[in-house]
Protein backbone atom coordinates (compact mmCIF):
# COMPACT_ATOMS: atom_id res chain seq x y z
CA UNK A 1 0.00 0.00 0.00
CA UNK A 2 1.33 3.43 -0.93
CA UNK A 3 1.97 6.09 1.78
CA UNK A 4 -1.42 8.07 3.05
CA UNK A 5 -1.95 11.49 1.43
CA UNK A 6 -1.36 14.11 4.02
CA UNK A 7 -2.36 18.07 3.41
CA UNK A 8 1.63 17.96 3.98
CA UNK A 9 2.29 15.27 1.17
CA UNK A 10 -0.43 16.89 -0.62
CA UNK A 11 1.34 20.68 -0.72
CA UNK A 12 4.86 19.43 -0.65
CA UNK A 13 3.70 17.41 -4.18
CA UNK A 14 2.05 20.04 -5.51
CA UNK A 15 5.28 22.10 -5.11
CA UNK A 16 7.12 20.19 -6.91
CA UNK A 17 4.98 20.08 -10.18
CA UNK A 18 3.76 23.55 -10.09
CA UNK A 19 5.88 25.75 -7.63
CA UNK A 20 7.33 27.94 -10.63
CA UNK A 21 4.16 28.64 -12.32
CA UNK A 22 2.15 29.10 -9.13
CA UNK A 23 4.75 31.98 -7.94
CA UNK A 24 4.46 33.93 -11.28
CA UNK A 25 0.71 34.04 -11.05
CA UNK A 26 0.95 35.45 -7.55
CA UNK A 27 -2.36 34.63 -4.87
CA UNK A 28 -4.66 36.73 -6.70
CA UNK A 29 -4.37 34.85 -9.79
CA UNK A 30 -4.14 31.39 -8.21
CA UNK A 31 -7.35 32.44 -6.17
CA UNK A 32 -9.32 33.09 -9.37
CA UNK A 33 -8.37 29.69 -10.86
CA UNK A 34 -9.41 28.41 -6.96
CA UNK A 35 -12.84 30.02 -7.34
CA UNK A 36 -13.18 28.22 -10.81
CA UNK A 37 -12.86 25.46 -9.60
CA UNK A 38 -14.67 25.83 -6.89
CA UNK A 39 -17.40 26.70 -9.50
CA UNK A 40 -16.81 23.38 -10.91
CA UNK A 41 -17.14 21.11 -8.10
CA UNK A 42 -20.96 22.85 -7.67
CA UNK A 43 -22.20 22.06 -11.08
CA UNK A 44 -20.56 18.17 -10.37
CA UNK A 45 -22.38 18.29 -6.84
CA UNK A 46 -25.43 19.51 -9.17
CA UNK A 47 -25.29 16.87 -11.67
CA UNK A 48 -22.24 15.28 -11.97
CA UNK A 49 -21.49 11.43 -11.40
CA UNK A 50 -19.39 10.61 -8.48
CA UNK A 51 -16.09 10.33 -10.86
CA UNK A 52 -16.65 13.96 -12.07
CA UNK A 53 -17.36 15.09 -8.38
CA UNK A 54 -14.31 13.24 -7.11
CA UNK A 55 -12.18 14.45 -9.92
CA UNK A 56 -13.64 18.47 -8.79
CA UNK A 57 -13.40 17.16 -4.65
CA UNK A 58 -9.16 16.79 -6.02
CA UNK A 59 -9.20 19.81 -8.21
CA UNK A 60 -10.27 21.97 -5.38
CA UNK A 61 -7.71 20.26 -2.75
CA UNK A 62 -5.00 21.05 -5.41
CA UNK A 63 -5.64 24.60 -5.85
CA UNK A 64 -5.70 25.42 -1.99
CA UNK A 65 -2.58 23.61 -1.45
CA UNK A 66 -1.30 25.85 -4.26
CA UNK A 67 -2.84 29.24 -2.93
CA UNK A 68 -1.63 28.16 0.71
CA UNK A 69 2.21 27.04 -0.70
CA UNK A 70 2.32 31.18 -2.97
CA UNK A 71 1.27 32.30 0.56
CA UNK A 72 3.61 30.99 2.57
CA UNK A 73 0.80 28.86 5.09
CA UNK A 74 1.48 25.28 6.34
CA UNK A 75 -1.90 23.77 5.88
CA UNK A 76 -1.22 20.58 8.35
CA UNK A 77 0.02 23.53 10.77
CA UNK A 78 -3.40 25.84 9.82
CA UNK A 79 -5.50 22.88 10.18
CA UNK A 80 -4.27 21.68 13.74
CA UNK A 81 -4.16 25.01 14.86
CA UNK A 82 -7.79 25.59 14.54
CA UNK A 83 -9.52 22.25 14.68
CA UNK A 84 -7.14 19.89 16.92
CA UNK A 85 -8.90 20.78 19.37
CA UNK A 86 -12.64 20.48 18.07
CA UNK A 87 -14.96 22.88 16.97
CA UNK A 88 -13.44 26.42 16.91
CA UNK A 89 -16.50 27.51 18.22
CA UNK A 90 -17.80 25.29 21.04
CA UNK A 91 -14.81 23.38 21.23
CA UNK A 92 -16.37 20.21 21.58
CA UNK A 93 -16.49 17.25 19.40
CA UNK A 94 -18.85 16.80 17.79
CA UNK A 95 -19.87 20.40 17.62
CA UNK A 96 -22.79 21.51 19.31
CA UNK A 97 -23.03 24.90 17.94
CA UNK A 98 -26.99 26.34 17.16
CA UNK A 99 -27.37 24.75 13.63
CA UNK A 100 -27.89 29.01 13.10
CA UNK A 101 -24.12 29.62 13.93
CA UNK A 102 -20.61 29.39 12.20
CA UNK A 103 -19.10 26.88 12.08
Amino acid sequence: MADAWTLARLQQWISKIYDAKDRQRGVSGTFMWLMEEVGELSAALRGGNKQQQAEEFADVLAWLATIANVAGIDLDAAVEAKYGSGCPGCHQVPCVCNQAEKP
